[in-house]
């Protein structure tokens, strides 16, 4: 069997994730002979992508006095055949400073197939100065599958408040439930000109419209200004593997 990844685990690089699930590929993928040297990293990426689920995790933390926590937050995802185990959410793509009162927070969770989403579990290791923590709501969204769902909470995560506890299960609001087309991953190739000043670091996105008139969403290639600064540069060559 083989796991490629080539992918970063860091808090600061690629979606945050600092622990990953690889899912097993042909061969042809890893062995480097002139027979396989036409499979790319994107192409792979999108054999993995076929294989495993991609999940947008938002979290409300309340807008009550000291609701914000500095504890390490993790989460569970249960499915109707498995589970991811426990997820760290280290990197929030929109706030530096996570979890602080009456904000939301955005963190990307990467699974095998684990079926219908049933439940989750988050909770916190109630370390560092500010642990307690009032958790609003949290939000799943999975583009493969076409559907978000809402797992409303209102209670805190204290061991001096509520009932003391600093873990909860929680299950989804049916009526909050959404479904939409489940997206499609593609892969995208983009030549940069050889022509004096043909890069950009500007953020570069893709819309795509279909023969029926339907388009996409526009869509941002790189994840963060570390990657607008190195993709796009003259006489590059840049693939990815965008979900719309």
């Amino acid at each position: 069997y083989y796991f490629p990844c080539q992918r970063w685990l860091a808090v600061e690089e690629d979606d945050g994730q600092i622990a990953r699930e690889l899912v097993p590929v042909d061969e042809a993928f890893v062995k480097k002979d002139t027979e396989n040297d036409g499979q790319s990293p994107a192409t792979l990426g999108l054999e993995q992508k076929a294989k495993s689920t991609t999940y947008t995790v938002k979290v409300k933390t309340g807008d009550k006095k000291n609701a914000g926590t500095d504890a390490n937050v993790f989460i569970i995802l249960y499915g109707s055949k498995d589970d991811t185990g426990i997820v760290s959410l280290k990197a929030s793509k929109i706030n530096k400073n996570k979890f602080e009162r009456g904000k939301v927070d955005e963190f990307t969770v990467e699974s095998v197939d684990i079926g219908d989403l049933k439940k989750i579990k988050i909770g916190h290791d109630n370390k560092g100065n500010s642990n307690g923590w009032f958790l609003e709501w949290v939000e799943i969204d999975a583009p493969s599958l076409g559907q978000c769902l809402k797992f409303p909470c209102g209670r805190w995560l204290d061991k001096s408040e509520d009932d003391g506890a600093i873990e909860r299960i929680i299950f989804p609001a049916v009526l909050q439930t959404v479904e939409y087309i489940p997206f499609v991953p593609y892969e995208i190739t983009v030549y940069t000109s050889d022509i004096f000043g043909a890069g950009t670091d500007a953020d570069v996105f893709i819309v795509l419209y279909g023969s029926d008139g339907i388009c996409t969403q526009q869509k941002s290639l790189c994840l963060n200004k570390r990657e607008q600064r190195m993709f796009f540069e003259r006489n590059s060559v840049n693939q990815f593997i965008v979900e719309v």
